[in-house]
């Protein structure tokens, strides 16, 4: 693909309906690209703008597949597109998750919010390798049961026992296991994490999430005794031109775009204003 300032072409070929602002779109640009899990791509609405967005599963058939939260100028233009439409690609950018590192690991995937986007494809890049990983645990909560995204999708990979799923919502008046399919909790992220029996020393932990989740938990994970070298987080939120040119995403003097967007607990306790 092209990591430059020109976006490729690509065509929409896909929208699915999440809810009333989130969609998943799948895009197929004008030439094959890997992404890796964790890095992201800018998509340009020809005329209105660009946007920093990361895949939330594996490329596969030559199809980037993006859940895209409706939230602005240029995501309402893209929302107003159908099947079929021209779009710019340019990427990938970034360096995303380390899934060597998780090899001979029980991974653990912390996801809040549209945090579960990067992580859902984390997650599907390892259930592509049963063999190489242990026990994969979800932990993934929302402000709001509605917003709860891939559910049913995770309830049925918790069901044939690939993963330990654990949900949990902000606010919920009740919550039914026979509707849902699996618990959740009201609550936060970190009491599903408090109730997780793992053993630090074969753990290796993803988060991705809003900035208060990473600064509750993120330190817990190594109180816990898992390695800050095991830790990782992704600052996709803060990504903007991806090539280090508009200096937006710039923390502790280090471009999260060309170094990041995905960092170790150890790299990212020497960046001020990180976390």
């Amino acid at each position: 693909m092209n990591a430059g300032f020109l976006p490729m072409p690509a065509r929409i070929v896909a929208i699915e309906p999440l809810d009333r602002d989130h969609r998943l779109f799948s895009l197929r640009p004008a030439q094959p690209f890997d992404l890796r899990p964790g890095q992201f791509v800018e998509i340009t609405i020809p005329g209105v703008g660009a946007f920093p967005v990361s895949a939330c599963a594996p490329v596969a058939a030559g199809l980037l597949t993006s859940c895209i939260r409706r939230a602005g100028r240029v995501t309402e233009a893209l929302f107003q597109l159908e099947s079929g439409a021209l779009l710019g690609v340019r990427g990938p950018f970034g360096n995303g998750f380390p899934v060597e590192t998780f090899y001979g690991s029980d991974p653990l995937l912390i996801a809040g919010g549209l945090g579960i986007a990067p992580l859902r494809a984390l997650l599907h890049a390892l259930l592509a390798i049963p063999e190489r990983v242990g026990r994969i645990t979800l932990l993934y909560g929302t402000r709001e049961p509605g917003a709860l995204l891939f559910r049913e999708e995770l309830a049925g990979l918790a069901a044939t026992g690939r993963i330990d799923l654990r949900l949990s919502v902000d606010f919920a008046e009740e919550l039914s296991l026979e509707e849902w399919g699996v618990a959740c909790e009201v609550g936060l992220v970190n009491d599903l994490l408090r109730a997780v029996t793992f053993d630090p020393a074969r753990t290796v932990a993803a988060l991705c999430g809003p900035p208060g989740l990473y600064r509750c938990l993120i330190e817990e994970l190594a109180r816990a005794g898992i390695p800050p070298q095991r830790i990782f987080a992704t600052l996709e939120r803060r990504m903007r031109c991806g090539i280090g040119e508009c200096c937006h995403c710039v923390t502790g003097g280090v471009f999260l775009c060309r170094e990041g967007p995905v960092f170790s607990l150890d790299r990212l306790r020497s960046m001020e204003g990180a976390i």
